[in-house]
């Protein structure tokens, strides 16, 4: 059981750090009608009728956002790196539990960018932009939070099992 869960979190791990991978490198997080012509953009550039150009101004939610996905990933990574090398090595480590928490705060980092990204976007480009929507790259963002609170979850609860199965003198077997 207590494999199981610490296996669970780790391909959850991966599962979310591939989503928030792509997620963030793509170029559709909203899109929206732009002179008459399917528009879309990302993080990094915004695309017309297929041709794709860099944000040509810096807004502070824009570098923010990509920030926060950035460490994100970075800590989805550590921690799949951690409960990879506890699960190799058996669950009876401590890095079990610091994959669950570098999980967990992937996770709350993925929110806090989705969050800034959803308020900015409802208030200002949807007032500036009549017919427009939150398109597959930010909905892979909102998927990747849920799969890395769930690896962290169940890193945690690997750690937490194991630590209750360990012996102690008063429940050892008589000899």
């Amino acid at each position: 059981m207590l494999y199981t869960l610490a296996g669970g979190g780790t391909l959850c791990g991966v599962s979310a750090l591939v989503l928030l991978i792509v997620s963030t490198s793509t170029d559709f997080w909203m899109q929206y009608r732009y002179s008459g012509s399917l528009a879309s953009q990302g993080l990094w550039r915004f695309c017309i009728n297929h041709k794709c150009h860099s944000h040509t101004i810096t807004v502070a939610f824009w570098d923010a956002t990509r920030a926060f996905m950035l460490l994100a990933i970075l800590s989805c990574f550590t921690g799949i790196i951690l409960g990879l090398s506890a699960f190799v090595n058996g669950a009876k480590n401590k890095k079990v539990k610091m994959a669950g928490i570098a999980l967990i705060i992937s996770g709350f980092l993925a929110l806090l960018a989705l969050a800034i990204y959803t308020g900015v976007t409802v208030h200002f480009f949807g007032k500036r932009f009549v017919d427009w929507r939150f398109s597959w790259s930010y909905i892979l963002g909102w998927v990747a939070i849920i799969l890395s609170f769930a690896a962290g979850v169940f890193q945690l609860c690997a750690h937490q099992k194991n630590n209750n199965a360990e012996p102690t003198i008063s429940n050892l077997p008589d000899s």
